[in-house]
């Protein structure tokens, strides 16, 4: 058996969510997470010398400054001068590195120095602070200094690839040329382990309001207009999750100033990996439970969006570390105006999801998982998200569009009620009563899709629900 599928790790991440889960959680996260290893195929390829040097040739006369800020303390020396490396190697040449150091010893100077002399490169900067003032604290010091059109967060013991900046400043040209600056920019990212391999790849959704409202996916690597980022920085009091908190903060800026139309456009996604997330002994992407206090950092970060937003909720944990669910009072769509339509997942007679949220395209999001499996490490299929469209035999409507369902589908929008669940998460659900639509599983996705679209064109999202269960 591969020692890489039971691994301590492993052993331990069950051993911690069967004591805050139980035992029924745990066996199926255990087989689930058994199973993903066995399919990981994943391998991250550096683009060429050639490749980069195209880049470099194709940017040079680049019009966007990215100001890179690193805050620092005590940092490895290896990790130090890999970092610096892998930002001094972009193809994209119109940058500044500020790393801003914490440090008691003069250790992260001394690296510093070391590098920008021997390179007699001027784009690093450095500046000591006094007072180690936090994470956000620290790294607010570099956001005052940067003098970027752009500002990226990067960790000190993290690694960009060399065509990050590359991707970012021709997204950004591209929205340039459409006439619409992004407000903020990510990349997929992978995670770089002590054996100097690449592995866990994350490939990200396009940007997706309801799913960064149950977890920071966008994380890591990420870029805001430098105006935004000047105007917002970083909260002290949500250290731990504080780019958690900043993502939250840039959504809402957004939301105030933008239509719903525009929204998604301030936010690009780049699905290419740009971020090496470094796996060591304390880390967050090696240890889930070794910063706790995170967890809880962005459940405040949570709870204060939503407050800003005028919604009544509340936020709890999820099943999952770092995973939030909102439960909406009295429910989502009373709460939020700009959701038109909220349907949940449908599981077939082997408890495998067979229908339930609908991609553009029409396939089916997350066919053939069974009940009892969150989607991976990722837990995307555990997760509220905004689809295209959900199967109308599990949806509910927003009033201001009956009269759009009615045209669609025939019959007058009325609801019946629905129990779902197990034992303390038994509950009931209102959903469209579609008594007299005589369909086949072809006939019920059109209409499903017709429905989304219809949404869609008057301005509303179409949330999909997982903990909302229909079995046929």
């Amino acid at each position: 058996m591969d020692h890489r599928i039971i691994s301590v790790d492993n052993f331990n991440k069950t051993v911690r969510y069967f004591r805050k889960n139980g035992i029924r959680h745990a066996y199926y996260a255990a087989k689930e997470r058994i199973e993903e290893k066995k399919r990981d195929g994943y391998c991250y390829v550096e683009p060429s010398g050639a490749v980069l040097d195209a880049q470099r040739e194709e940017t040079a006369q680049g019009r966007d400054l990215f100001s890179i800020v690193v805050p620092a303390y005590e940092t490895e020396e290896v990790f130090l001068r890999e970092m610096i490396d892998s930002v001094r190697r972009q193809s994209y040449e119109k940058w500044e590195l500020i790393i801003v150091d914490a440090s008691s010893s003069s250790s992260v100077e001394r690296i510093v120095e070391q590098v920008r002399e021997a390179a007699a490169d001027e784009r690093i900067q450095y500046r000591h602070v006094r007072e180690n003032r936090g994470i956000s604290g620290n790294t607010n010091v570099g956001i005052e200094m940067a003098e970027g059109d752009y500002i990226a967060l990067l960790d000190h013991d993290d690694l960009l690839a060399p065509d990050a900046l590359y991707h970012m400043a021709k997204a950004v040209q591209r929205c340039r040329e459409q006439g619409e600056l992004p407000a903020l920019l990510y990349s997929d990212e992978d995670k770089y382990d002590d054996n100097g391999s690449y592995v866990s790849v994350h490939e990200k959704l396009d940007f997706n309001l309801d799913l960064i409202l149950s977890n920071n996916y966008v994380c890591h690597f990420m870029a805001i207009e430098a105006d935004l980022m000047k105007k917002l920085k970083l909260r002290e009091e949500y250290d731990g999750a504080q780019d958690y908190d900043l993502v939250l903060r840039v959504v809402d800026q957004v939301c105030r100033t933008t239509i719903l139309q525009d929204f998604m456009q301030k936010f690009v996604h780049i699905p290419k990996i740009l971020y090496h997330w470094r796996c060591h002994a304390g880390s967050t992407s090696q240890n889930t439970a070794s910063k706790t206090y995170a967890y809880e950092a962005g459940k405040g970060a949570l709870e204060d969006f939503c407050r800003r937003r005028g919604w009544q909720v509340r936020v709890a944990h999820s099943l999952h570390l770092g995973f939030y669910e909102i439960t909406y009072l009295p429910d989502l769509l009373s709460v939020r105006k700009d959701i038109g339509i909220v349907g949940g997942r449908i599981l077939d007679r082997d408890g495998k999801i067979c229908a339930g949220a609908y991609s553009r395209e029409g396939s089916c999001l997350y066919e053939g998982l069974h009940r009892e499996y969150s989607g991976g490490s990722t837990h995307r299929a555990s997760l509220k998200q905004d689809v295209y469209a959900v199967d109308i035999r599990c949806m509910q409507v927003t009033q201001v569009l009956w009269k759009v369902y009615e045209e669609i589908t025939g019959l007058p929008y009325r609801e019946r009620v629905i129990r779902y669940g197990r034992g303390k998460l038994k509950a009931e659900r209102p959903i469209a009563d579609i008594s007299g639509l005589n369909c086949d599983e072809a006939g019920y996705r059109k209409i499903s899709m017709e429905l989304g679209r219809a949404a869609a064109m008057q301005g509303y999202l179409v949330v999909w629900d997982p903990s909302i269960t229909y079995s046929i």
